[in-house]
């Protein structure tokens, strides 16, 4: 296995097209006070949560319905300018930089739910509805939408990064839960690819193309997903271990024994003292597996004291549990506030994100090397993961001003993702490649897949306006 090649810079202005003033009048003359040029406005939108900067789009266009989006990317593609999507700005691999310019379309007032068919378990919503709001509006039905990256990501963005997140363990990522899409093409055309039903054998599996494509290939409109029932019972836990080997060690058990718990995550000491400062918690500064189990009364009571008795075989102490609404949303509103923690705990920094996801069974290997190498470089880190499917983040947090610091983050994500892909997993589990992961997945995925890809996208966007110089060099 070759080690990863230097990942891909930021861009420059060289990277740019020009946006013709014609296009611009255009786009006024059609969408009137929803198409602004206003810098403030193009600067919230030419910028996410990664590290990497580049010049904001010339205009963003605040699309609210499918029609609208088609007009947009009509107009983009006569004049052969860039189109990037943007739900929420919470990508964190530069997936709404406009690194050759063009423009933004805000999907985000296209927040309606369109189709709840409770008896077939599927919701069909506009693609700006955020995964809060989908379930806000399901929950009298008893049905609920599992999928939770942390971020209150909108549903089309969840699509084009295939995120997952906590409970991935148990329900899958956006992959197995999407059924149909509807798409706007490079041309301005209207597709809809899949249907409601379960499974199907009819032609290419469009869906799944679309889905992870990171609005390289369309802008998704509307999306049709999966709901589950909401179970009879909840229970969340928190247990604290001696090492993190020790918490590794039982999440393996815990999931090679078949225990159908719905979330694990683990926490390192570093991170659980930034969570306990910025969430106001009292959790023992140790590493830690924070649990969740669904299922009967009887089912979760069972699951839980299996998982409990697994815990002290490796030294776990301190389990306590958090049976009500309340308690269970505090603990995990502090985990999904981590990173945020993390960057408030060295103020002005940026964090380098790692997302690898290994095989369940070499997690200890990768990710206790990763430690070793994050502690002897003396740069503050923290660490969380979705263990229970082999998939964790390191992020290092470094003074964005200080040139050696990122190159010694940068350094460290290299050694991390080479580790992961010997191991035959992945560079990234959940957040997508964008811009700074292109060369580590040319070695993942090898020139001839790359290759194909490239064919794909050719075949779609022969102009390349679509999200241009994401996943891979063009």
């Amino acid at each position: 296995m070759h080690a990863p090649s230097t990942p891909t810079k930021a861009p420059t202005l060289a990277d740019q097209r020009s946006v013709p003033a014609a296009f611009l009048d255009a786009l006024k003359s059609r969408f009137g006070a929803n198409c602004s040029t206003a810098l403030v406005v193009r600067e919230q939108h030419g910028r996410d949560e990664s590290p990497l900067a580049a010049p904001p789009p010339a205009a963003v266009v605040f699309a609210e319905c499918t029609a609208d989006v088609a007009d947009a990317v009509q107009l983009a593609s006569e004049h052969g300018v860039p189109v990037i999507p943007f739900g929420v700005g919470s990508s964190l691999e530069g997936h709404l930089l406009a690194v050759q310019g063009g423009i933004s379309i805000d999907l985000g007032r296209m927040n309606n739910v369109l189709r709840v068919n409770a008896e077939d378990l599927t919701v069909t919503v506009q693609a700006g509805m955020t995964r809060k709001q989908v379930n806000e509006a399901v929950k009298d039905t008893g049905l609920f939408f599992p999928i939770d990256p942390g971020a209150d990501a909108t549903l089309g963005g969840m699509c084009a990064t295939r995120a997952s997140g906590t409970n991935a363990v148990r329900y899958g990522t956006m992959r197995e839960n999407v059924l149909a899409l509807e798409v706007v093409t490079a041309s301005g055309e209207v597709i809809r690819t899949g249907t409601r039903a379960k499974k199907s054998s009819a032609g290419y599996d469009l869906t799944r193309l679309m889905v992870g494509s990171e609005g390289t290939l369309g802008v998704i409109t509307e999306v049709t997903i999966k709901l589950y029932p909401l179970p009879e019972a909840i229970s969340a836990a928190v247990c604290s271990f001696p090492s993190i080997e020790a918490a590794v060690r039982t999440t393996i058990q815990i999931i090679q024994m078949g225990i159908p718990i719905a979330r694990v995550e683990l926490i390192d000491a570093h991170t659980v003292r930034m969570v306990n400062k910025h969430s106001h918690l009292t959790l023992r500064e140790q590493p830690l597996l924070l649990m969740e189990f669904h299922g009967s009364p009887s089912g979760v009571k069972e699951q839980a004291q299996t998982v409990q008795e697994i815990a002290r075989e490796f030294d776990g102490q301190a389990f306590e549990w958090a049976t009500t609404p309340e308690e269970r949303t505090r603990l995990w509103t502090a985990r999904h506030n981590a990173y945020f923690a993390a960057i408030q705990s060295k103020p002005g920094c940026r964090a380098i994100s790692t997302d690898t996801c290994v095989p369940i069974s070499r997690l200890a290997d990768c990710l206790l090397d990763s430690i070793a190498e994050a502690d002897a470089s003396g740069i503050p880190y923290f660490l969380v993961g979705h263990v229970g499917d082999g998939n964790f983040h390191f992020g290092y947090l470094i003074d964005p001003n200080i040139a050696q610091e990122r190159e010694i983050a940068e350094h460290l994500n290299q050694q991390l993702v080479a580790r992961a892909l010997s191991l035959e997993g992945t560079c990234s589990g959940e957040h997508g490649v964008g811009l700074h992961k292109q060369d580590f997945l040319v070695t993942e995925a090898g020139a001839g897949a790359i290759n194909m890809m490239r064919a794909i996208k050719h075949a779609l966007d022969p102009q390349n306006i679509m999200n241009p110089g994401k996943i891979f060099k063009y």
